[in-house]
């Protein structure tokens, strides 16, 4: 379960991201946070991955306060995450398999148990075909499904996206926003910032608006209307 309790964050330039948000997400839901361009939605998910630290509040993760977590620990917190980017993130160097690879072998995974996860992550997403080619000859939607597959290559727990369909085409990102339900349906809780309102409403999920950084509404089979 994750928790915010009385999160507020202040930014070094004076803007406040999120203000006195408090919120409570189970274990299995899946979720999306709407807003604007700066509304605050993808501080929401930065504090949750540790990039950013709430000025006030507490954010709680399986009854654990990651807010007071040491540095040297947050790696640890990570290895249950996977994470989803609108840039991909990929390493251009590296061929599609060695790039799920390479989440495993941070996390100091066995080369056995490399060869028998990759496989089946690439397997998932629809892209066993283009294990040995690289992130430039691939189109956009196939580096956003080894974006995912990498993503989910150490089975975690909690899957955060930002923005994963804005560099896709509508059809493409229909696909996307697809697969990672089917990753929810596995059990996996999934948290996405968006603000493809079409896809928001099309999928009818648990929808969490912000607004100049205030939870303004929180409803299952949610829209992504403006309040």
């Amino acid at each position: 379960m994750i928790e915010y309790k009385n999160v507020s964050m202040l930014y070094e330039s004076g803007v406040e991201a999120v203000k006195n948000a408090n919120l409570t997400i189970e274990k299995g839901d899946f979720v999306f946070i709407v807003g604007k361009s700066g509304s605050g939605k993808s501080t929401m998910i930065k504090m949750l991955m540790k990039e950013v630290d709430p000025t006030e509040g507490a954010i709680f993760i399986d009854g654990f306060d990651i807010t007071t977590m040491k540095k040297s620990k947050v790696p640890f917190l990570r290895r249950s995450m996977g994470f989803v980017f609108q840039d991909f993130r990929l390493l251009p160097n590296k061929t599609v398999y060695e790039n799920v690879a390479y989440a495993m072998r941070i996390v100091e995974s066995s080369p056995s148990k490399i060869r028998r996860q990759v496989p089946l992550a690439l397997s998932l997403v629809g892209v066993s075909n283009r294990a040995n080619m690289y992130p430039d000859e691939l189109s956009g939607g196939e580096q956003q499904r080894v974006a995912v597959a990498r993503a989910i290559v150490n089975n975690p727990t909690l899957l955060l996206a930002d923005e994963p369909t804005g560099n896709l085409d509508p059809i493409t990102a229909k696909e996307i926003i697809n697969l990672l339900n089917d990753i929810n349906l596995r059990g996996t809780t999934v948290i996405i910032a968006t603000h493809a309102s079409d896809i928001v409403n099309a999928m009818q999920k648990r929808v969490i608006a912000i607004d100049k950084g205030v939870i303004c509404r929180d409803e299952k089979g949610g829209y992504s209307y403006e309040s």
